[in-house]
This record gives C-alpha cells, sequence and structure tokens, in this order.
C-alpha cells in the first residue's frame, strides 16, 4: 500500500475523467467494493494510486499470432 501523503485523492469526477467513463462506473466501483476508497466526512475521495492498480489488473496480454490462428489458449 502506497502512503496516502503521496498519493493525490481524487474525487469521483476526477476519477471517471482518468478512466474515460462517466461517472457512474468509479460509483459503482466504490459500492462494489472493488477498489480502495477515502471517507473524507461524507465525501468520497479514490486515490490514483488504487486507479493505477484497478487498471493494471485489468490488463490482458496480447496472444501470439500463431496461437490465435491455432486456436491455443494462452498460457
Amino acid at each position: 500500500m502506497t502512503n496516502l501523503a503521496d498519493d493525490p485523492l481524487l474525487t469521483v469526477a476526477e476519477a471517471a475523467e482518468l478512466l474515460k467513463t462517466s461517472e457512474r462506473f468509479p460509483r459503482r466501483l466504490i459500492a462494489e467494493r472493488r477498489i480502495r476508497f477515502v471517507k473524507v466526512g461524507r465525501f468520497v475521495r479514490i486515490p490514483e494510486s488504487a486507479l493505477r492498480e484497478f487498471i493494471a489488473a485489468g490488463l490482458v496480454e496480447p496472444m501470439p499470432a500463431s496461437d490465435v490462428w491455432r486456436g491455443r489458449k494462452a498460457a
């Protein structure tokens, strides 16, 4: 986990902009507890590192062309 002092806290709108989505998507991630967030009084903030971790977790590596054409599954 990163030090929150060095990790910018983003609003839901800023998180949506970084993800290039509507505000509804980061709100759903928060509601489903699929992303780390911080409660600041009644406000919700998302550490920038949490968004980067979420993006990295969804990264799908490409398969070699030979595997695609032969119908093999990636290891």
